[in-house]
């Protein structure tokens, strides 16, 4: 007996075995690719924190990490220490840049949590920087980066990306003409107060030479994933205050 396709029951359980079959398909591909996944987001954590540091291939205005081939090489020739700063003690952890700072920041709003603060302490040319993850909100989705410091909290350099910025504007904050203009940025006033950095539209310094007025240039057409910036840096870094100021003690 021939099957009546036109009934509206054989596109019912079509459609339902067409489901099952790519919904297991995808289940089947995700657990298969999870493992190379994690590799390739393992590795890109290492070439982002490096990169704030200055270890990359960058070369006429691009930005250019480190080789995926050699990125946890270099990552272990430079960053020395990896720590966790959690309720004001500092411990070591060689998996502390695995931390996942998005569930950090959600778990830290319940107030019997105290938040686990990476910070990885690198080593090149015979200067020591503070490399600080950060994570806030752009004008569509999440930002989030790396801010290189010394002991002083002086930035030395940064590393921002975003998911979901409008290309051209706010998707510019992982370009180099706006990265590099926050090395030798301070984060604190001239009364020794923490106030961050501010991303400023109509700056009076756009050539960025002043670094001591606590801010950049904002990227002309993106003034809300500026501000995303500005607050990422401000809410972020000032939780790192107190374990600097330990450093001078």
């Amino acid at each position: 007996m021939a099957l009546n396709t036109d009934k509206n029951s054989y596109t019912i359980i079509f459609s339902v075995l067409m489901v099952l079959v790519v919904g297991a398909l995808l289940a089947f591909l995700a657990q298969v690719l999870k493992p190379t996944i994690s590799e390739n987001q393992r590795i890109e954590i290492q070439q982002n924190i490096l990169y704030a540091m200055g270890v990359n291939n960058n070369s006429e205005g691009s930005v250019e990490f480190v080789d995926a081939n050699n990125a946890g090489e270099k990552f272990s020739e430079y960053i020395k220490k990896q720590l966790i700063i959690q309720d004001g003690e500092v411990s070591e952890d060689d998996d502390a840049y695995l931390i996942d700072l998005k569930k950090e920041q959600t778990m830290a709003k319940d107030p019997s949590y105290a938040q686990r603060l990476p910070l990885f302490v690198g080593e090149k040319d015979g200067e020591t920087f503070y490399i600080a993850p950060v994570r806030g909100k752009g004008l569509w989705d999440a930002i989030w980066g790396y801010v290189a410091m010394d002991k002083d909290m002086v930035v030395q350099g940064v590393f921002f990306d975003h998911k979901g910025e409008t290309p051209g504007l706010g998707a510019n904050i992982k370009e180099r003409f706006f990265m590099d203009d926050f090395e030798g940025e301070q984060l604190f006033n001239d009364a020794g107060n923490f106030v961050g950095i501010d991303v400023a539209k109509g700056n009076a310094d756009p050539k960025n030479m002043n670094k001591d007025d606590n801010e950049v240039d904002a990227i002309a057409g993106a003034t809300i994933t500026g501000d995303g910036v500005s607050q990422m840096l401000k809410k972020d870094l000032k939780l790192y205050v107190p374990y600097f100021k330990n450093l001078k003690n």
